[in-house]
């Protein structure tokens, strides 16, 4: 009787236990580069859904083998986000409605057609969506499933598109859940672009922030919507600055006053984050057009000090490389027919992004033009500093006071002897304050005292305004990055959006791009000549193995019953 209790209290045991896991599952990632994890911020955001949210998945259709991975790892993704809150794939046939319905367009979805060689010689095409929206609260948003970045192959587009994908989800779950949109400012007066230069960065960062323009003592900040001008009068004082996320210093051309560099200094004593891309020489691109050269001298923008403190240095010099952008130059000596041929322009390097900030990871390279290097100051400051930009391996830096020459198209190869020369950093951390043993200016507004150190903030400091601004063709604005020479798209949009993203991220979310995946590819050509191999190995090798168990299992069984 008492063997009988023991099997019966043994059973309810498991039964309480299988009940236990039911009502709350048991979840153990055994993968090395934790791929079935949410970070804890996705967590804490996930669980203030107060409502389902459905996501239609539009990836679908006779898709290839690295399209199904993707597939297969959004829906994993999904799954793993509706353990946390109540998340609702719908099924493939509110995905086919949704394409033939006409609402693709509505959206400015375009499909991508994949062009591959099969084994028998033959091209196949297939058209894929790789999206998916997701409707929340009679709201939707589009999740880019593709990211396709240049100087990648696909597979590591693809697996780059997998690492990208739960903050892809978290980034569109998290806007639809705003009430309140931030607002971040681009500082004017000082000679900065003019608004059909900066189109594109507004139009980028619009998506999740308000963008104000104006100046700090000049006028009143005035904000800048798709619809019209609204003009918010506020007093010019040392809090002017408070109500914004960001503040974008963006190519100024004149030195900024005592005041301004007071208010800026002490928006960031209070938390405040800057993005700043300024120049550090300054030259004459119309002289050097019309002349065919122009003199480059130092930039004073009275930010040195200030920079200094924060600890960065933003040198008086520019840095050609070998690895650059072409500029059509005539080589015809006949002046009445031209002969345009795309020549390197040294002065115009296509910036490598590392792969060790969440603001540039799995970025292509980054368009610039006359761009200054950049030195990492008080290595004990505590203030954590990251490359952002750098230089390719062939690079040499031009000193002021000096010259751009348009005839310097064939340089001596054996002077680009510098690497990786940083023209972008990041710095977070609690930065000292540039007037921390000074007077307030005469003009400030202000019966605080003066905050001596910073809470815990960023900054992002790139060594170049051309990185952030678009041209213009025909009163149209060109994309960031687009080079439209070569019709080349580059990655400074993104560089810019996650930049600001990176500085305002109060939630963590922009660490998630950090998020890595092994890239695990198999040889295509060995894995087709000895696919007979593998395939006999994989068939036979489950049936032998149970044999030999059994086998093992009969024999000790015999030897048992055989010595009673």
């Amino acid at each position: 009787m008492r063997k009988y209790s023991y099997y019966i209290f043994l059973c309810g045991l498991w039964l309480l236990l299988i009940g236990a896991l039911e009502l709350r599952p048991v979840r153990w990632d055994l993968t090395d580069d934790k791929h079935y994890s949410l970070s804890e911020s996705s967590k804490k955001m996930l669980s203030t859904l107060d409502n389902t949210a459905e996501v239609t998945l539009l990836l679908g259709g006779d898709l290839n083998a690295g399209f199904r991975r993707l597939k297969k790892a959004t829906e994993e993704t999904l799954e793993e986000l509706d353990v946390y809150a109540d998340i609702r794939l719908k099924d493939e046939a509110s995905a086919t409605e949704l394409l033939h319905d006409g609402r693709m367009d509505s959206l400015g979805l375009r499909p991508i057609v994949i062009h591959e060689r099969e084994q028998n010689g033959k091209t196949a095409q297939t058209t894929v969506w790789p999206y998916a929206i997701i409707d929340y609260n009679g709201r939707h948003a589009v999740v880019t499933l593709l990211k396709n970045t240049r100087g990648l192959s696909g597979e590591e587009n693809l697996n780059a598109s997998i690492e990208q994908l739960e903050f892809a989800f978290m980034e569109a779950l998290h806007l639809l859940q705003q009430t309140e949109t931030p607002r971040v400012a681009i500082l004017e007066g000082h000679g900065e672009p003019d608004e059909a230069h900066t189109y594109d960065l507004m139009s980028a960062l619009s998506k999740y922030f308000q963008v104000d323009r104006g100046s700090i003592v000049e006028r009143p900040l005035r904000s800048k919507t798709k619809d019209r001008d609204e003009v918010a009068q506020r007093p010019i004082n040392v809090h002017i600055l408070d109500g914004y996320k960001a503040i974008i210093v963006l190519n100024p051309q004149t030195a900024f006053s005592e005041q301004e560099r007071f208010v800026i200094d002490q928006y960031i004593m209070r938390g405040g984050a800057v993005l700043w891309s300024l120049n550090g020489v300054k030259l004459s691109e119309e002289v050097l057009q019309r002349e065919g050269f122009t003199p480059i001298l130092p930039l004073d923008l009275g930010l040195t000090d200030m920079l200094f403190r924060y600890g960065v240095r933003v040198n008086p010099a520019l840095v050609q490389d070998i690895q650059c952008l072409p500029i059509p130059v005539n080589v015809s000596s006949d002046p009445e027919q031209p002969n345009l041929q795309p020549m390197p322009w040294t002065y115009a390097p296509l910036l490598l992004t590392s792969q060790g900030s969440p603001i540039t990871k799995d970025l292509g390279q980054v368009m610039s033009t006359f761009v200054s290097p950049i030195d990492a100051v008080g290595g004990e400051d505590g203030i954590e500093k990251r490359v952002l930009l750098a230089t390719s391996t062939a690079s040499r830096v031009t000193a002021t006071p000096g010259e751009v020459d348009l005839n310097d198209l064939n340089p001596d190869m054996s002077t680009f002897a510098y690497q990786y020369v940083p023209v972008a950093v990041s710095l977070e951390g609690s930065f000292p304050s540039a007037f921390a043993h000074r007077m307030a200016p005469e003009g400030i507004e202000t019966d605080e005292p003066i905050k001596k150190s910073s809470a815990k903030t960023r900054q992002v400091v790139i060594g170049s305004g051309s990185v952030l601004i678009n041209e213009t063709m025909k009163n149209q604005a060109l994309p960031m990055g687009y080079d439209r020479y070569s019709g080349m798209q580059f990655s400074n949009r993104d560089f810019a959006t996650n930049a600001v993203l990176w500085l305002t991220d109060g939630d963590g979310l922009i660490a998630l791009r950090e998020k890595s995946v092994a890239l695990r590819l198999l040889n295509d050509k060995r894995a087709h000549e000895k696919r007979m191999q593998v395939q006999l190995v994989s068939t036979i090798s489950p049936i032998a193995i149970l044999a030999l168990i059994g086998g093992i299992v009969f024999v000790i069984r015999k030897r048992k019953y055989e010595r009673q």
